[in-house]
């Protein structure tokens, strides 16, 4: 299984894989994972012949409240369980790669967290996972995205 730690190269692995006629599957998580993480890594492989795992502890995700560097960081035993679970590729990007100094952008995609019910705990949810989803964009290449809901 191939490991990769920015964008150009995530691009790259996903063209290799459509080029050679596979179907790619994308799962994005914050690592440490669980067997509802795993379950969706093997649903995606059941869908598509190339599965992608995201793993990036995002800092905005975090409130000012939040311990951002308490996050657990399991990288070796998420890279096994996913590798055991049929992924092909985990992406381990940095914040920079996302965020680089002077970013404005960000996407928000309205009314996902009112119709998940999860915008009183989360306010900012949508706005960050949607921009790290969004500046990868391997999911639109993707068969299938799978996210816990």
């Amino acid at each position: 299984m191939e490991v990769v730690h920015t964008i150009p190269e995530l691009r790259a692995a996903v063209a290799r894989a459509r080029q050679a006629g596979k179907s790619v599957g994308f799962v994005p998580t914050m690592g440490c994972l669980h067997e509802g993480h795993l379950s969706l890594i093997r649903r995606a492989k059941q869908e598509s012949s190339f599965v992608v795992v995201s793993i990036f502890v995002n800092p905005t995700q975090f409130g000012p409240n939040e311990d951002f560097s308490k996050y657990p960081r399991t990288f070796e035993d998420d890279r096994r369980g996913s590798e055991a679970a049929g992924a092909d590729l985990i992406f381990a990007p940095t914040a920079a790669d996302f965020y680089p100094a002077g970013a404005s952008t960000w996407v928000e995609v309205e009314g996902i967290s009112d119709a998940l019910d999860i915008s009183a705990a989360w306010p900012r949810w949508s706005r960050c996972s949607s921009t790290p989803s969004r500046r990868t964009s391997p999911s639109s290449a993707a068969k299938t995205c799978n996210s816990l809901r």
